[in-house]
């Protein structure tokens, strides 16, 4: 096995997917990832928002390596009528990019600079590292991807957007959903609707 940080290998156990039994929902089969959740199917968007040194903090950190005073993740999850929607690997990671391929998929172990939000794997866990502590919203993540976001679109889909927060409907405007830690956002554009997706173990992220 090659060398690689501790946090890529972490997920050799299998991810439990919940997905209980409501009426009218539509179910995802998924695989676990190289950080333990799973990585979803179908892509959004190619386009991987890669930053460059000179733009803002929030798009990529005024160094080449990751901020860790304020260090928490979040989960993503995407689903365009009923189906998933795999948010991609090295978003907020400047090229040229490290990339790990590992047995649970591809790893970016290292890139010119990190945007304060940014994708290691292709997992949907959204890495906020900080070198201030605040609270980071959906809408900052998708800026740094370069990707729309509001209540009709989610990247190239186009269609009404459903969000859930940890199971819970969302009534505001996805932009607005907050970067809290462990917290599992799903975004859904049109129907049929799937059942929140619930990570039973975050693996030490």
């Amino acid at each position: 096995m090659p060398s690689a940080p501790r946090r890529l290998w972490i997920a050799l156990a299998i991810v439990a997917v919940v997905a209980g039994g409501s009426a009218g929902l539509a179910f995802a089969r998924v695989s676990p990832g190289p950080e333990g959740p799973p990585i979803e199917k179908g892509p959004i968007s190619r386009r991987r928002g890669r930053p460059r040194r000179e733009g803002p903090p929030t798009a990529c950190g005024a160094r080449g390596s990751e901020q860790v005073l304020f260090h928490i993740h979040a989960r993503l999850t995407i689903f365009v009528d009923g189906r998933s929607r795999k948010v991609p690997y090295g978003i907020g990671i400047a090229a040229p990019q490290r990339v790990a391929i590992t047995p649970r998929g591809a790893f970016v172990v290292g890139g010119a600079c990190f945007a304060w939000l940014h994708t290691h794997a292709a997992d949907g866990i959204v890495h906020i590292e900080s070198p201030v502590q605040r609270t980071f919203t959906l809408g900052n993540f998708f800026d740094v991807w370069k990707q729309p976001l509001s209540a009709t679109r989610v990247g190239h889909a186009k269609e009404t957007v459903t969000a859930f927060v940890d199971g819970k409907a969302w009534h505001g405007s996805p932009r607005s959903i907050p970067l809290n830690a462990h917290a599992r956002i799903q975004l859904e554009v049109g129907r049929p609707l799937v059942e929140p997706v619930h990570i039973s173990n975050w693996y030490g992220l």
